[in-house]
């Protein structure tokens, strides 16, 4: 059993976030929970639920103190301002991680800047949602200026293609999973998936073993 760390979830009540406190609760972590809504937060005696803005100046401060922080941020694929409000709230996270000195930063982002050839990424492919295209662009330009920075301790995870029963996977959850890199991974002739809650397992161990410093990686079911 791994030792009890105390972790921070940013987006605690998103689709990721939810299952990523689930899991992290389960593994008797001491699990900070950020949310704009507090009242959808799990309740466990593991889990603190704490009201927040990422745009409030003392952010720094209130992730001070954490072993990883966990960012599931995601203002909403409604939202008609997705790439302007995911870039100022992706860059106030960062900012703040730097400021407080976390020593490792797991940023959720978005299976749309994995690569399906050389020098050609999911999200310039003809096929691609254009509902979805600001949000996607947002998160690989925030990984772009993360790659060369050493200033702060970011990881990146990029989810499989198809995520979840919405994605049209499933949502059993398996706790197994494989590891891939910088490129989308397949399922012989379709792009692959997995479930939320083995996402969240890949996304605990990682920030557990801090296994991807300063490098993006992806997962999917095995």
């Amino acid at each position: 059993m791994m030792n009890t760390q105390k972790i921070a979830v940013i987006g605690a009540t998103g689709y990721v976030g939810q299952a990523v406190v689930a899991e992290l609760a389960k593994r008797g972590h001491q699990v900070t929970a950020f949310a704009r809504n507090t009242d959808k937060v799990m309740q466990s005696d593991k889990v603190q639920a704490v009201a927040f803005d990422v745009n409030s100046a003392n952010f720094a401060e209130q992730l001070t103190g954490f072993d990883a922080v966990i960012s599931a941020f995601n203002p909403g694929w409604a939202n008609p301002n997705i790439g302007t409000d995911f870039t100022r709230g992706a860059n106030a996270i960062v900012e703040a991680a730097k400021t407080a000195q976390v020593p490792y930063l797991l940023i959720v982002g978005g299976a749309g800047s994995l690569y399906v050839a050389p020098d050609l990424q999911v999200i310039d492919t003809p096929d691609f949602p254009k509902e979805i295209y600001d949000g996607a662009n947002a998160a690989r330009h925030l990984l772009n200026d993360l790659r060369d920075r050493r200033d702060v301790n970011w990881a990146f995870i990029s989810p499989p293609a198809r995520l979840g029963a919405g994605g049209g996977f499933s949502e059993a959850r398996l706790g197994a999973y494989r590891l891939g890199g910088e490129e989308l991974l397949m399922d012989g002739e379709i792009p692959a998936g997995i479930s939320v809650a083995d996402l969240a397992v890949a996304i605990a161990d990682d920030a557990e073993q801090k296994a991807h410093l300063h490098q993006r990686f992806t997962v999917a079911a095995q």
